[in-house]
């Protein structure tokens, strides 16, 4: 990259970023320290702190007190924090899953990488125990969800809360976190990631003998379709399996996963919800989707030589580019949001074309890659 271009790409990404920040600013006066989730008519409403997006408004605060060090956004960040531990300790423990990566990555660890937070250290760790407990030893997966009718289940989504097992092996120097998570990373390897690099969602599997029974459509469109959220988590996902291993078979599936991505996208640049629905080109489309690979494939940019990163640094700029042209909020302030056009799970109709906290907190978090914080809560 040129030094004018590289100069252009930083002044406009820093003022998207400032814009983003004060929309963040703005959105904490009027919603505190809330679990959010999606948007009804513009606005976000609060959601249970057990759901599984609960970590990412927090994790939004602790981004922009990284660029701004307004304390007030710190003390929000750790007020939902301190009410996410709950879950850890009530009845509600129960109710956890697989998700409590994304609960507590951009949380508990965000601010002890940040403060160095002891009680957020021991939160993470927490967090990572009881993710280990949800490990199928015959079929070296981490099973979703609750539930007799979803047991044997293990979804794509998961290849993004390894990080907490990866980060806890070296923090404790407990090498079994690190063992789990990448037995389970080998796994999707060969189960959920296909020969030309798209991927499937749900695999289920037979709890007994570990054996998989069939792949499901889940929030794709079938079970042969590619559901570009989906493939967003496995290239983000094996992105990090990569920088905390070294091991190069994670950072082969990852450029796999990236090249087939960025090579399905349409014109405008912004993902469809499935990249193998028909009438593709008329599809919703999924900014959240387009976030999530956006800072991956920057992350995966940071990990390469520079002459090989630098089609994916490109990639992702040009995704974050996409998503500021065609789903950025900036001139509509009756938008909670920093995103519009968002898909969460269109097979059962629910949360199409709206705002979801998960796309804008990644969008938020690639701005921030391209402003120099290339260290993340993950």
């Amino acid at each position: 990259m040129t030094t004018d271009r590289a100069a252009a790409t930083l002044d406009w990404a820093a003022v998207v970023q400032e814009r983003a920040a004060q929309k963040v600013t703005a959105l904490a006066n009027r919603v505190g320290g809330a679990f959010l989730h999606a948007t009804v008519d513009g606005r976000y409403t609060p959601v249970e702190g057990e759901w599984w997006t609960s970590g990412f408004w927090p994790g939004m605060l602790w981004l922009v007190y990284q660029r701004t060090r307004d304390e007030r956004l710190a003390a929000l960040a750790r007020q939902a924090e301190d009410e996410l531990e709950q879950l850890l300790l009530d009845d509600r423990f129960y109710e956890l899953h697989h998700d409590v990566g994304f609960q507590f990555i951009p949380t508990s660890l965000a601010n002890y990488k940040i403060t160095g937070n002891t009680n957020a250290r021991r939160r993470s760790v927490l967090a990572a125990s009881l993710l280990m407990g949800r490990f199928n030893v015959a079929g070296n997966f981490f099973e979703a969800w609750n539930g007799e009718r979803r047991r044997g289940m293990s979804i794509i989504d998961t290849m993004m809360n390894l990080p907490l097992l990866f980060w806890t092996a070296e923090e404790t120097h407990q090498p079994r976190f690190r063992h789990m998570a990448e037995a389970h990373a080998q796994m999707a390897q060969q189960q959920f990631v296909r020969p030309d690099g798209t991927t499937n969602h749900i695999v289920r599997f037979n709890q007994e003998t570990g054996e998989p029974i069939e792949p499901l459509g889940g929030q794709g469109y079938a079970p042969d379709s590619t559901w570009s959220r989906g493939q967003s988590w496995a290239l983000y996902g094996f992105t990090l399996a990569y920088r905390y291993t070294g091991k190069t078979t994670y950072l082969n599936t990852a450029r796999l996963v990236a090249d087939n991505f960025v090579a399905a996208l349409p014109k405008e640049g912004v993902p469809p919800w499935d990249f193998r629905v028909p009438d593709v080109e008329t599809a919703p489309r999924d900014s959240s989707a387009g976030a999530v690979a956006a800072s991956g494939l920057l992350e995966l940019a940071f990990l390469l030589p520079e002459n090989e990163g630098e089609p994916y640094r490109q990639s992702g700029i040009k995704l974050l580019d996409a998503l500021n042209e065609h789903c950025a909020t900036w001139d509509q302030p009756e938008q909670d949001a920093l995103l519009l056009h968002a898909t969460g799970k269109l097979p059962e109709n629910q949360n199409i074309d709206v705002s979801l906290i998960y796309g804008d907190y990644y969008f938020l978090e690639a701005l921030g890659k391209l402003n120099g914080i290339t260290q993340t809560c993950w």
